[in-house]
C-alpha cells in the first residue's frame, strides 16, 4: 500500500470513532471540548427577568430549589414503582438552573436546552414532522387523552424534514430498551413523559441525529465537535408550558449525553463544570472528555456510591466540620451532587448543630429569613462585603474515601434580601433525598468520571479560569 494511502487509513482509524451500542460516532480533538454553561439568570439567558434585583433572583432560585428537592424525592419514591400505563414514563417537573446550546441536524439548527444533571434522556421540541416518515403519525398516536389542545412550544423547533442525517429508532434497539418505558408505533420507539399531575407532558419518537457543539475554549480559538447518531426524543406534542427548546440529560443513565459521548470512544464517560459566583454576569463552563480532568491544587476525590436512581450522582457524606467541631452524619448517609438545585439539603442531625455553631461564631445581629425559607440569617446592612466574608468560618464536608471539600462563605451564605445574609443550607424536608446544591459548588471545578466511578472537587476562580482557559488543561 502506498505511504500516502497508509497515512490516510491511519488517520481515519484515529479520528473516526465507530458506532457503539447506541450508534454514537464522535469526531473530536484529543483533549475533548467545552461549551458555555449558562445560568438562567445570566445576561445571556432569554429567561432572565431584568426587573429583579440580584437578591430577588437568589430568592427566586431558592424557591425553585425547594420545588426541585421535592421532585427529586418523589423520583426516589417512584423508582421501583411500575407505571400504570406501559407507554408512560412518569416524571416530576423539575425547575432548572443551567442551559447549554446544541446544534442539531444537517444543516444544524441551534437550540438552547436545559442542561440537567438530574435527568438522562435528551429531548428536543420538534415540528410535526410532515417530511419525516412516522413522526406525523406519532404526533396523533402519542397525544395523551383526554387533554387540552396542545399549545405550540416556545422557542425554537427542530424540523427533522430539513435534515439529511435524521433517523428514527426501532422498538428492538438497545436505546429503546434503555428507556424507563417505551411503546411501538409502526415498529418505531415512542414515548410519553407525563410531568407532575399530568397537566404537563411531552411525547414523540426516539430518534437519532448529528449534534454539533461549538467548542468554547476561552482564548484558544473556536472549534466545532460533531457527534453522529445521538439518540434523543423528538417531541412532537407538548401539553402545558415548558421553558427552553428541550432538555439535555447529563445524568448517569445509559441515554444521557455523557454516556452517549463516552461509550466506546476516546472521550471517556466524564464531564466537569466550573460555576462562576451567582453575582457575576458571566457564563460558566462545561467540559467533556479529557478536558474534564480536575487537576487543580487541592483537588479531592470521592467515590460514587450505588443509588436507587442510576441517574443521580450520589456520594457518601461522613461528617460536617467547623473549626475543631465535627458533626457526624447518620450512618451511610448518601447525598446527591446536583447542579440544578440552588440550596444544600441535609438531615436535621447535621443542620441543627451547624446552625447553633454558626450562631455562636458569627458576630453579626440576627435577621428574619425572607419567607422563612432558610434557617439562619444575619443583618449585614452597613457591613462591607470583605468584612462579612472574614467573619464567616469555613465549613468542611468530609466525604467517603477520605475526601474533604471546604466551603467558603460564598458557598454557605447568600444575600436573599438587601442587607440580609442567610445560610444556604436547609434541614431536609423531603426524605430520603439530601443534596449538595450549586451555591456550595460555586468557584469549584467539579468533575464526574463515570468510568472510574468518582466525583472530584477542587477550589478554582471560575471566572478567571474561563478567561484564561486554565480549567481546560
Amino acid at each position: 500500500m502506498p505511504a500516502t494511502m497508509t497515512s490516510r487509513v491511519l488517520l481515519l482509524v484515529g479520528v473516526v470513532l465507530t458506532a457503539h451500542k447506541f450508534l454514537c460516532t464522535a469526531y473530536v480533538g484529543g483533549d475533548g471540548f467545552s461549551v458555555e454553561f449558562i445560568h438562567r439568570d445570566s445576561v445571556k439567558s432569554p429567561y432572565r427577568d431584568p426587573s429583579l434585583t440580584a437578591p430577588a433572583r437568589v430568592l427566586e432560585a431558592a424557591r425553585r430549589s425547594t420545588s426541585r428537592a421535592a421532585a427529586l424525592s418523589r423520583s426516589y419514591d417512584r423508582a421501583d414503582a411500575p407505571s400504570a400505563d406501559g407507554a408512560v414514563s412518569e416524571l416530576t417537573s423539575r425547575p432548572f438552573e443551567y442551559m447549554m446550546a446544541v446544534n442539531v441536524g444537517t444543516p444544524p439548527t441551534r437550540m438552547l436546552a436545559i442542561a440537567d444533571t438530574g435527568s438522562d434522556l435528551i429531548w428536543l421540541n420538534c415540528s410535526n414532522g410532515a417530511g419525516a416518515p412516522g413522526l406525523a403519525a406519532a404526533r396523533h398516536a402519542r397525544a395523551p387523552a383526554p387533554a387540552p389542545a396542545p399549545a405550540p412550544p416556545p422557542g425554537v423547533q427542530f424540523n427533522s424534514s430539513n435534515s439529511t442525517t435524521f433517523g428514527l429508532v426501532s422498538c428492538g434497539s438497545g436505546a429503546c430498551r434503555a428507556l424507563p418505558e417505551a411503546s411501538c408505533a409502526d415498529s418505531k420507539c415512542g414515548y410519553l413523559y407525563s410531568y407532575g399531575d399530568g397537566s404537563q407532558s411531552t411525547s414523540g419518537l426516539l430518534s437519532t441525529e448529528t449534534f454539533t457543539f461549538a467548542d468554547d475554549q476561552g482564548n484558544r480559538g473556536d472549534r466545532a465537535m460533531r457527534v453522529a447518531n445521538v439518540n434523543f426524543g423528538c417531541s412532537t406534542t407538548m401539553i402545558g408550558s415548558f421553558i427552553g427548546d428541550g432538555l439535555v440529560g447529563l445524568g448517569g443513565g445509559d441515554l444521557s449525553l455523557v454516556n452517549q459521548l463516552g461509550a466506546d470512544t476516546s472521550l471517556g464517560r466524564r464531564f466537569s463544570y466550573c460555576l462562576v459566583h451567582y453575582s457575576i454576569n458571566a457564563s460558566s463552563v462545561l467540559n467533556f472528555g479529557p478536558r474534564a480532568a480536575v487537576t487543580e491544587p487541592g483537588a479531592s476525590t470521592t467515590p460514587l456510591i450505588p443509588s436507587e436512581m442510576k441517574t443521580y450522582y450520589t456520594v457518601d457524606l461522613r461528617s460536617v466540620k467547623i473549626g475543631n467541631k465535627t458533626f457526624a452524619a447518620p450512618q451511610q448517609y448518601p447525598v446527591i451532587v446536583d447542579s440544578g438545585s440552588t440550596l444544600t439539603y441535609l438531615a436535621n442531625e447535621l443542620v441543627d448543630p451547624l446552625v447553633k455553631e454558626l450562631t455562636r461564631r458569627v458576630k453579626l445581629p440576627p435577621a428574619k429569613s425572607p419567607e422563612e425559607l432558610l434557617p439562619l440569617c444575619f443583618d449585614v446592612s452597613g457591613v462591607g462585603e470583605g468584612q462579612v466574608a472574614a467573619m464567616i468560618p469555613d465549613v468542611t464536608l468530609e466525604l467517603g474515601g477520605g475526601a474533604a471539600v471546604t466551603l467558603k462563605s460564598e458557598n454557605t451564605f447568600v444575600v436573599l434580601h438587601e442587607g440580609t445574609l442567610c445560610l444556604a443550607v436547609v434541614a431536609l424536608q423531603f426524605p430520603p433525598v439530601s443534596i449538595i446544591g450549586n451555591i456550595a459548588q460555586q468557584n469549584m471545578h467539579v468533575g464526574y468520571d463515570l468510568d472510574k466511578g468518582t466525583v472530584t472537587f477542587a477550589p478554582a476562580d471560575c471566572a478567571s479560569a474561563r478567561s484564561s482557559g486554565s480549567v481546560y488543561i
